[in-house]
């Protein structure tokens, strides 16, 4: 089965052409990066309008690159939800549309989902049981995952996302947009030995999270400091050690806990360095085996919507006529596939 898979929810327009025999045909990304930099953050009515533009013109390309008609695709999933409430109705509306003028199934994917099975779409997939982090601008949590529809949220961020504190650390310490690449560029110049941040939730048992604290008090450190470019430097130093600290320690009681020996690592702070080789040295120390999605597959794509939309039409799920969107949906409402 041929998949069309568009992802709409934030600030990146992805379109892709998944296929259940050969894999991945085609994917194609917009970034929206220069367009909300100098607003320092996403602004949402210019996503959605962006959405608008670059959608249309991503499928052609991709259905071009495949080297494909339209009338080989065999359903279209998309979007609809978590995300910015406009820009998932711009993807939901256009799939649909499309859906429908192809006479073929369209699908509702959960954003969380897409990044969950992202690994999947390598040549050596996790198998199931696994423990998911997934860590981005907006979500933080750990799911123990035993087959596609079949997760067990263990924890979760009670404020702040990883991601979020990052693009606000990056905003106070004037890095622009976006944070997360920003601060860790500048935590290479860092000397870590100079600050020592809190763990924020790691002296308590639990495996949720809180970074909210750690924005305050990377602010309060900023504060205090001589304003220089090297306390800026140190300072984001800290402040990333302190949140793959964060995630290690979580990680490691989540494995623990489930006894579980294979972990997934998701979202777009998953493309951080400093991140994956902590983690790296959890699996080695702990024998389990970590596993990542390529790099291009871990900030949002339309490759992950493509992938994980073909499981559930193959397994006859989807929607009916109309559409919408769900800027808040639990992941663990999700229908589990048939075994």
């Amino acid at each position: 089965m041929r998949v069309l898979g568009i992802e709409t929810s934030c600030d990146e327009t992805g379109v892709a052409l998944y296929d259940s025999e050969r894999g991945l045909l085609a994917d194609a990304l917009y970034s929206q990066i220069a367009l909300h930099a100098e607003f320092g953050g996403v602004v949402p009515e210019l996503a959605s309008r962006d959405h608008i533009r670059k959608t249309l013109p991503l499928v052609r390309r991709v259905l071009e690159e495949a080297d494909l008609p339209a009338d080989a695709i065999g359903g279209v999933a998309y979007t609809a939800g978590p995300g910015l409430m406009g820009a998932l109705l711009v993807g939901a509306a256009i799939s649909r549309s499309l859906a429908f003028g192809w006479n073929v199934p369209a699908v509702a994917v959960h954003h969380m989902e897409g990044h969950l099975l992202a690994p999947m779409l390598d040549a050596d997939p996790p198998a199931y049981p696994f423990v998911a982090l997934l860590v981005s601008g907006g979500h933080t949590m750990l799911v123990q995952v035993d087959g596609i529809g079949r997760y067990r949220v263990l924890g979760e961020s009670l404020d702040d996302a990883a991601g979020e504190a990052f693009d606000k650390t990056a905003k106070l310490l004037q890095l622009g947009y976006p944070g997360g690449p920003a601060v860790a560029k500048l935590a290479e110049k860092g000397d870590p030995a100079r600050y020592h941040f809190p763990r924020p939730m790691t002296d308590r048992p639990g495996l949720d999270f809180s970074f909210s604290g750690l924005k305050t008090f990377t602010l309060n450190t900023w504060q205090a400091s001589d304003g220089s470019e090297q306390a800026k430097a140190d300072i984001a130093c800290a402040f990333e050690d302190a949140v793959v600290d964060t995630l290690a320690i979580k990680c490691r009681r989540a494995l623990e806990q489930t006894g579980l020996a294979r972990l997934v690592i998701a979202g777009g702070v998953s493309a951080n360095r400093k991140l994956r080789e902590r983690l790296s040295r959890v699996g080695e120390k702990h024998h389990v085996r970590v596993y990542y999605p390529r790099f291009e597959f871990c900030t949002d794509n339309g490759a992950m919507i493509a992938f994980a939309g073909c499981q559930r039409l193959m397994a006859g799920q989807h929607e009916e006529l109309g559409f919408g969107a769900r800027p808040r949906w639990a992941l663990e409402s999700l229908p589990p596939l048939s075994s």
